[in-house]
């Protein structure tokens, strides 16, 4: 591809609103432009970087015996209204209505869809198993788009579906499909973890996400140090502390004390003089139509997602501060479980402190000498967020925090869907029973971001091999007749090699083309100019190696095959092995 035909629109600055570093440089290097909120169009070289990706994934997939299907984006609501996502989803849905007045949405995912096309077409065992996916345009009216391609309200995404006869069986496939995903993200050149996740409103058994490790990510990951334990912090634990203290009949008996204006943990932890680990920090939480209560350590957080589960409910929202003055009688920061009457859960680490210090629902009054079993009762469960230095439930070895930004998921789904649609299958006695199933996504869109977010320098994008626009950016420098016949001739040999080439024959200075060339950031940089030709040779320089002075000459005569050899071992070198 020759630059001065090409779309490459580049700025020197990004629009004020691009923040992450994969915004701006996909808007810097032209990769794409914004349409609305959460919403962008590809240009071609970002475009050339989709395609990549959704060939590698449709490759694995393909050899994971996956079949592909393609579903409509339009939906009939009645498939939602079948299993209560319509209501569940509520705004996130982009709702619509036909002339006739029927209700559709625009697809945020297709559980739905392709359990009915199971349904329809699946009779027998003898019919199982099945493993169909689909590259796709997905639609969810986010609140707050953000981070460019990182989450938007338009996307394309890959979600693929199994069918089997039972829950061994589609262990196996959810196996298999987890193993191909470590192939694709291997393959992308990404440093990834697999962590344990909730399931959130997609339902089922198990369910694990493909964290990127960046220190921009959105998600929040505790892993061990020592073993491959992972989990999202929405559900990472770690073993309970031991009871700490006096035991209950050695306790002080419980003291109220007068703390004007120190609502705060660590207010009244330096009026006290008392560590925050021997506090009892006590939030209120809207769950459904009950107010409820949960208490963790004072140098806890509290886990919305396990506080959820544990009361059996998708979501808990903090209450506002009216309705903790009328649940308690005192302002915010003086909430505490002695003599509160709603329903309380209690962490159980928080239910660990023997002698500990709480707010009095009274403003500007704590207790003293306070513990769970002898001055209140509550529902003990794990409901606090584990931090940096709590220990590792498989090991016992210490976990470590980190930030990343979720690439894919997986999950076992059960029955959850096949049941409420009815979708199911005749046994070997011919006995109806419902097909059970797994469910696993990948953002594909979000991947051309991602990739960014952990390949990049402060000059711009450093593209592996397997996803490059192109794998190599010829720069011609002059326009002198010999020139421009070295590179057209070197441009035809590496493209008979298989090697896809960018050619910067645009009539700029050499400093614009290299700054141009370093943002663009295709894996390969050749630049041949008169000086280098009467040198006999073309300079080359590998994006992922930093500094100027990482240049090299190479003989023209033997460019094309040197920088074949380096693009085929570069992708060698990403590729896991056929036995992974």
């Amino acid at each position: 591809m020759r630059y001065a035909r090409a779309l490459i629109p580049t700025l020197k600055e990004a629009p004020a609103e691009a923040t992450s570093a994969s915004h701006v440089l996909l808007i810097r290097g032209g990769y794409a432009r914004k349409v609305g909120a959460g919403i962008y169009s590809y240009l071609p070289l970002g475009l050339r970087v989709l395609r990549k990706i959704e060939a590698i994934v449709r490759e694995e997939l393909d050899r994971a015996g996956a079949l592909e299907v393609l579903l409509p984006a339009l939906l009939p609501a009645e498939y939602f209204q079948e299993t209560g996502r319509w209501d569940e989803y509520g705004d996130v849905l982009f709702r619509l209505r036909d002339r006739k007045g029927g209700d559709y949405h625009l697809g945020p995912t297709h559980e739905e869809l392709i359990t009915d096309l199971a349904r329809r077409e699946i009779r027998s065992y003898r019919d199982l198993p099945k493993n169909l996916y689909q590259v796709q345009t997905k639609f969810r009216d986010e609140p707050r788009p953000r981070g460019g391609l990182l989450r938007g309200r338009e996307f394309i995404m890959k979600d693929a579906y199994s069918f089997d006869v039972d829950e061994q069986h589609a262990s196996e496939s959810y196996a298999a499909m987890r193993a191909a995903y470590e192939r694709i993200f291997t393959r992308f050149g990404l440093k990834f973890r697999i962590v344990a996740a909730d399931a959130g409103s997609m339902g089922g058994s198990r369910s694990e996400e493909f964290q990127v490790l960046v220190q921009s990510g959105e998600d929040e990951l505790a892993a061990c140090l020592q073993c491959p334990y992972a989990a999202n912090l929405e559900v990472a634990t770690t073993p309970p502390y031991p009871r700490r203290g006096p035991s209950l009949s050695e306790l002080a008996p419980r003291e109220k004390l007068h703390t004007p204006g120190q609502g705060s943990i660590a207010d009244v932890a330096a009026f006290t003089g008392i560590a925050a680990t021997s506090f009892l920090k006590s939030l209120l939480y809207v769950a459904g139509e009950q107010l409820v209560m949960a208490v963790v350590r004072g140098d806890h957080a509290v886990s919305e997602v396990k506080l959820a589960r544990a009361l059996g409910v998708s979501e808990v929202k903090l209450a506002s501060a009216e309705q903790v003055r009328a649940a308690t009688n005192a302002a915010v920061g003086f909430a505490g479980p002695v003599g509160f009457t709603g329903r309380l859960v209690v962490d159980r680490d928080a239910a660990t402190v023997s002698d500990g210090v709480t707010g009095a629902n009274e403003t500007d009054y704590h207790f003293l000498h306070v513990a769970h079993g002898r001055d209140f009762e509550g529902e003990v469960a794990d409901v606090r967020t584990v931090v940096d230095g709590d220990l590792c439930p498989e090991c016992g070895a210490t976990l470590g925090t980190y930030r990343g930004i979720e690439a894919g998921h997986v999950f076992l789904l059960g029955t959850r869907y096949s049941e409420a649609m009815s979708a199911t299958y005749l046994d070997e006695q011919g006995a109806p029973q419902p097909l059970v199933m797994g469910c696993y996504g990948i953002g594909i869109s979000r991947l051309v971001a991602t990739i960014l977010e952990q390949h990049h320098d402060a000059d711009g994008m450093i593209w592996p091999a397997a996803v490059a626009p192109y794998a190599v950016h010829l720069v011609q420098l002059g326009r002198e007749a010999d020139v421009q016949q070295a590179v057209l001739e070197l441009e035809r040999a590496l493209e008979q090699l298989g090697v896809e080439v960018l050619v910067d024959d645009r009539d700029e200075r050499p400093g614009v083309k290299l700054k141009d060339a370093d943002l663009l950031g295709m894996p390969v940089r050749l630049t041949l100019g008169k000086k280098s030709l009467e040198s006999g040779g073309v300079e080359l320089k590998l994006r992922r190696e930093p500094g100027k002075d990482r240049t090299r000459i190479v003989a023209l005569s033997g460019a094309a095959e040197h920088v074949s050899e380096l693009v085929q071992r570069a992708l060698r070198e990403a590729s896991p092995s056929e036995a992974a």
